[in-house]
């Protein structure tokens, strides 16, 4: 069971979900919302403005805060040396170059310390304490399973495609960061159908576009968002509905690729957000048939891709099956004693619990208070 000492902390904490075109600010206290959530331009060209409203933004929550903050926890873009709060080049933040120590200028500011990590690191670390990994290890305990899941792999399929990965013991829940901070850059693997492309590329927003484009006859500039192409493929808008199911399949197709590439090495659940995730009925369907494809081997057999079986966890015929298993009663061999296990190899796949911005602040919260260690002296606690 997943320690939930992080929902008492009496402790505050100033969170920001951080993007290339808005920052999101926020106070929270038990992993709840003590403040209101507001929304401010990034200026994320002009490096001057952008900090200010960092600054600004922080100093805002801080008045609205029942009591002194103790921290400032954030999701930000990388590359970043993020255990040391410097920022490097980004794409969607031009104006960061060369190296921006931004957590010590908020610890300068503030006096507080500030704990910075990426977006895909705190969705999956608070999915991993709130959100999908308790909701499948709850159905199996309803179930009698002897199966419990540890290690939660995090997408966010959206702008881009980022990723984190997350994992309990008895200590409670981890993130595995990498020694360069950059563990779970899911966006980097390579891309099925365009393997020159990473599969970014090919699952994201703009990937959704552009195949609708392609699929329609369209220019891309008179194509709509995902959002409304998600629409057409759900028939009541008007527009190409066949050129937009294929759309969403070609990103579940290439999305499945790397998934079934991550899960290789990580052998962990996977739970997806992100603003695309909305549009899992169109695409969830060819992303796990496609981690359950197959190889071919020298002789044209085919050779499964994966060890395990995965299972669409949205479907419920699938998550029954998920949920059953294979359990097994076997012999100790010289032995009268019988053993019970779950022979069944199995991932699960589907999609945030909690929602994408309140998985990423539930994160950026318990991140902190745990950095931060026990609230008053000896008390015992978790994350």
């Amino acid at each position: 069971m997943v320690p939930r000492a992080w929902r008492d902390d009496p402790r505050s904490v100033m969170t920001l979900d951080a993007g290339g075109t808005s920052f999101r600010f926020r106070g929270m206290r038990g992993g709840a919302a003590v403040t209101e959530t507001f929304t401010e331009p990034s200026h994320g060209d002009d490096l001057d403005r952008c900090l200010g409203t960092l600054a600004s933004g922080f100093a805002r929550v801080r008045a609205q805060c029942p009591a002194a903050p103790a921290a400032i926890s954030f999701a930000f873009p990388g590359p970043a040396d993020y255990p040391r709060g410097i920022i490097g080049d980004l794409p969607n933040l031009p104006a960061f170059r060369g190296g921006v120590a931004l957590g010590p200028m908020l610890e300068d500011r503030f006096g507080i310390p500030v704990f910075i990590r990426n977006d895909g690191d705190l969705f999956a670390y608070g999915e991993a304490l709130a959100g999908f990994l308790p909701f499948v290890n709850g159905l199996l305990a309803q179930a009698s399973s002897p199966k419990r899941y540890r290690h939660i792999l995090g997408v966010t399929l959206g702008t881009g495609f980022g990723g984190g990965i997350a994992c309990t013991d008895e200590h409670g829940v981890a993130l595995y960061e990498g020694d360069n901070s950059g563990a779970g850059e899911m966006w980097l693997l390579r891309n099925k159908t365009q393997p020159a492309m990473n599969a970014e590329e090919g699952a994201s927003a703009r990937a959704v576009r552009r195949a609708y484009a392609e699929r329609a006859g369209l220019p891309l500039d008179a194509v709509p968002d995902a959002g409304a192409i998600f629409e057409i493929g759900c028939g009541p808008e008007s527009g190409e509905r066949a050129a937009a199911i294929e759309a969403f399949r070609r990103l579940g197709e290439v999305a499945g690729d790397a998934l079934a590439q991550a899960v290789t090495l990580l052998d962990a659940l996977v739970v997806i957000g992100g603003g695309v995730s909305a549009a899992w009925s169109l695409f969830l369907p060819a992303l796990v048939g496609e981690m359950n494809g197959f190889y071919v081997g020298p002789s044209g057999e085919r050779v499964p891709r994966l060890t395990q079986s995965v299972f669409n966890l949205e479907d419920p015929v699938a998550r029954a099956a998920f949920v059953r298993g294979d359990p097994r009663e076997i012999a100790v061999p010289g032995s009268a004693r019988r053993v019970r296990y779950d022979a069944g190899r199995r991932i699960g796949v589907g999609i945030s619990r909690l929602g994408t911005t309140e998985a990423i602040e539930t994160g950026a919260y318990a991140f902190a208070v745990r950095e931060l260690g026990p609230p008053r002296e000896n008390a015992p606690w978790s994350a």
